[in-house]
C-alpha cells in the first residue's frame, strides 16, 4: 500500500527556526523554507525581507498523517513561536514574520480554526490567521537547511537552539530520535 503524504504550511517568524524545529519530528518527510501569502510572483529573500511583497517567511512540511497528525503539527507550531505578537517574532519585525497558517485542505482549515478557538477560549490572545494556500515559492538554496549548515553561528545558538531544546523537552514522543 502506497503511503499518502500531506502538506502543511506555517509561518512563525524566521523560516530558519521553524525549519529546524519541524525537521526533528517523526512523520515529517521533508521541510522546505519559502514564501507565501503575498502578491509578488517568484519573490527573492531580499524582496521579502524588505516587507514589500506581502509574503511571509514560511515552511512547507510534507508529512505522513499515519505517523504524525496535523493536530500534533499545530501543537508544536503554537508552542515553538509566539502567536500573540502581530508581525513580530523576537527581534524580527514586519509582516514577513507574521504568525500564519496556510491550509492545503478544508479539513486543515477547520482544524486550524478549531485549535485557534481553543487557545482563545483558554485566555491566549492569538493573532495567528488561517487561510487557504494559494501559492508557495521555495526559498533560495542558501536558506535551505540553514541550521544544519550554520549551527555554530551566533543567531543559531541564540535563537534556534532554545527552540530545539524546548521541542526536546515538551514533545519528546513526537521526535524522530524517540524510541517507543
Amino acid at each position: 500500500m502506497e503511503k499518502k503524504s500531506e502538506a502543511a504550511v506555517f509561518g512563525g517568524g524566521c523560516f530558519w527556526c521553524t525549519e529546524a524545529v519541524f525537521k526533528e519530528l517523526r512523520g515529517v518527510v521533508s521541510v522546505a523554507s519559502g514564501y507565501a501569502g503575498g502578491n509578488t510572483e517568484h519573490p527573492s529573500y531580499g524582496e521579502v525581507s524588505m516587507g514589500r511583497t506581502g509574503h511571509a517567511e514560511v515552511i512547507k512540511i510534507e508529512f505522513d498523517p499515519q505517523e504524525i497528525s496535523y493536530r500534533d503539527l499545530l501543537t508544536v507550531f503554537f508552542a515553538t513561536h509566539d502567536p500573540t505578537t502581530e508581525n513580530k517574532q523576537g527581534a524580527d519585525v514586519g509582516t514577513q514574520y507574521r504568525s500564519v497558517i496556510f491550509t492545503t485542505t478544508q479539513e486543515q482549515k477547520n482544524e486550524a480554526e478549531k485549535y485557534i478557538a481553543e487557545l482563545v477560549d483558554s485566555g491566549v490572545r492569538v493573532v495567528t490567521g488561517a487561510q487557504p494556500l494559494t501559492k508557495f515559492y521555495e526559498a533560495e538554496d542558501e536558506h535551505k537547511n540553514y541550521y544544519e549548515k550554520n549551527s555554530s553561528q551566533p543567531y543559531c545558538q541564540i535563537v534556534i537552539v532554545p527552540k530545539l531544546l524546548k521541542l526536546q523537552m515538551k514533545f519528546r514522543e513526537l521526535l524522530k530520535s524517540h524510541s517507543a
